[in-house]
């Protein structure tokens, strides 16, 4: 276990090593929370946030707010309806006071199984982001498809990873990738703490992200007698 906790560590502090020669000469933070409810043997409510910052406790970049409706079809696969409003902040980009405001309705489906023991999840996402615009308004639609997976070390520490595509189906196909490694610390059966990093790649920039992440499961499904 010493030795993957080593690995890891040594691997972020390389990659943050390596954050100031991004176009930006930033390296920027990611706040994340986000609870999973679980009402029913079917259906589950998602709600949580994200504040994204040009540095770690500045210039702040976006504000996400998002509430979903989770159906569960069997123990490995599950799908979802969304809805998020975001409040994104380009005026570090030269657009002094400039912000853009997106409402936007997500329809995913996520499966998890194993390969050679290994836990492997994936989640498809299709995103209509309606934005509200200065000169009007506009519209587009976006794929995403996330492969990841979890590593438990032991009962309180684990390693989460994946990678995450992004797509426009308008023009300029492929978008955006996240490639993400974080070490999450089980706080208690319905609560972790994710401790990691991410290196987005949109636009032509190379982008260093520090990201801290809590995740909160509930159920609320009356106990059996």
């Amino acid at each position: 276990m010493k030795y993957y906790i080593s690995t890891f560590i040594f691997i972020l502090i390389i990659s943050l090593s390596h954050s100031q020669t991004s176009p930006e000469d930033k390296l920027g933070s990611w706040y994340t929370y986000f609870g999973n409810h679980r009402i029913s043997d079917k259906l589950s409510i998602v709600a949580g946030g994200q504040i994204w910052a040009f540095e770690p406790a500045t210039n702040l970049n976006l504000l996400l707010i998002k509430g979903g409706l989770n159906y569960h079809i069997n123990n490995k696969i599950k799908v979802e309806l969304g809805y998020s409003f975001l409040d994104i902040d380009k005026s570090i980009q030269g657009e002094e006071g400039s912000h853009i405001f997106e409402n936007r309705i997500s329809e995913q489906i996520s499966f998890k199984h194993k390969l050679n023991n290994l836990p492997v999840d994936h989640r498809f996402r299709i995103e209509h982001r309606l934005f509200n615009l200065r000169v009007g308004n506009s519209t587009k639609h976006r794929l995403r498809y996330r492969l990841g997976t979890k590593i438990k070390l032991n009962k309180t520490l684990f390693i989460r990873a994946n990678n995450e595509v992004l797509a426009h189906i308008e023009k300029d196909f492929f978008s955006e990738n996240r490639l993400y490694g974080a070490l999450g610390i089980n706080l208690n059966k319905s609560c972790n703490l994710q401790l990691g990093y991410m290196h987005r790649f949109i636009n032509d920039l190379n982008l260093h992200r520090l990201q801290i992440s809590l995740f909160i499961k509930t159920d609320h499904r009356k106990k059996k007698v």
